[in-house]
Formats: structure tokens, sequence, C-alpha cells
């Protein structure tokens, strides 16, 4: 089957044959993995461990994203009075806020006393030789094998929460969240893509 397509461009008619042939169909979609060619579905954002002082942190739910910002200065171009370019200034990476249900694992309460204890004094009142910490973020796929991994540096707790706001009325788990600033994220490069299981 042959379709013809009409395109009027002023006065003259230009007649386009267009041909139904195979190489007319839309290419094939590429695989997104080269390691496993039959994935074509991003992972999925609740399979992820956090990890400090090597070891796992227990019922860690959520994660806010991992942001950086990086500040802009406005420069006249030499083209002309009414062209404006921009610059990148300083980088920061935004905070991140770790939450999870109410436990007996004490890990949060014990980084967050590093920065302020109660009646310590003011000689003691912030642990500085280990308030910072190195945090890793591990992202696992459907069959539970580590696929990336992200390495937080140097983040200290800039806000606590112990506890939620509790209501006798409503029908809701108890919630600890924990910010952390940090001077800076990386990939973990070493972290390959497993190949997944058949």
């Amino acid at each position: 089957m042959v379709r013809t397509d009409v395109v009027a461009a002023g006065l003259a008619t230009l007649v386009i044959a267009v041909g139904a042939c195979g190489a007319c169909a839309p290419p094939a979609r590429a695989a997104e993995s080269m390691v496993n060619p039959q994935r074509f579905d991003p992972y999925k954002a609740y399979r992820f461990r956090v990890k400090w002082d090597g070891r796992y942190v227990a019922g860690v739910s959520r994660i806010s994203p991992v942001n950086l910002r990086n500040a802009l200065f406005d420069h006249q171009s030499r083209a002309g009075p009414s062209t404006v370019r921009t610059s990148p200034g300083r980088s920061k990476f935004e905070p991140i806020t770790l939450e999870r249900g109410l436990t007996h694992d004490s890990a949060f309460e014990d980084w967050a006393d590093k920065t302020w204890r109660l009646g310590a004094g003011r000689v003691d009142e912030t642990a500085i030789a280990d308030f910072r910490r190195d945090v890793r973020l591990e992202v696992y796929n459907e069959a539970g094998k580590r696929v990336e991994a992200y390495d937080f540096h140097r983040c200290w707790v800039s806000g606590y929460q112990a506890l939620p706001q509790l209501d006798a009325g409503a029908a809701a788990i108890a919630i600890q969240q924990m910010t952390l600033q940090c001077d800076g994220v990386e990939r973990d490069k070493s972290v390959v893509e497993p190949a997944e299981p058949r």
C-alpha cells in the first residue's frame, strides 16, 4: 500500500509518495542495560539501605532527594547591553532528611547527641572529634542485589525529631526524623550492574 500526502506550498503542490515498507517501521527500542539487555524498567525507589559507622541502620523508610545547587552569577556580555550571561558560583548539597519508624534502635539519637548533649557543659557540649560521619546509601534491584551506592561525606546532624505529634485519635506510625548536612556526595563507581537471575 502506498500513501500519498499532498503538501501545499503557496501555489505549488508537492506530492510525496511514502511507501509502506519495513524500512519505514519505527526502530526497535534500545536496551537500557548492557549487562541485562532484557531489562527496560528503571529501579524501584523502595529498595535501599543506609549505613554508617560500618553497620546498617535499622528501619530507614524514607530519604529526601539528593540535590546539588549551584549559585548563579549574572554578568553582562560584550555582545550588547541587553545580553546577560550566567556563570556558576559556589556549589552546595542540600540537606538530606532520613525517616524511620520509632523503635528501640538508638542510632539516630546517638548521632544527634554528638552535636549537643544535655548537661555536658560548655566545654563538652559538642563531640568535635566525631560528630561528622560518612554515610552510605545503597540501592538494590528486585532480586535484592546491590546496583548502585552513594557516599555522603562529612555529614553532621542539623535537626533531629525524636517523636512526631502524638494523637490518640489517629491511626498513624510514630516517625523519627533526622536532617543531615554534608560536604559532598559521590557515586561509588566500583559498584557495577549485576547479572540478573533468570
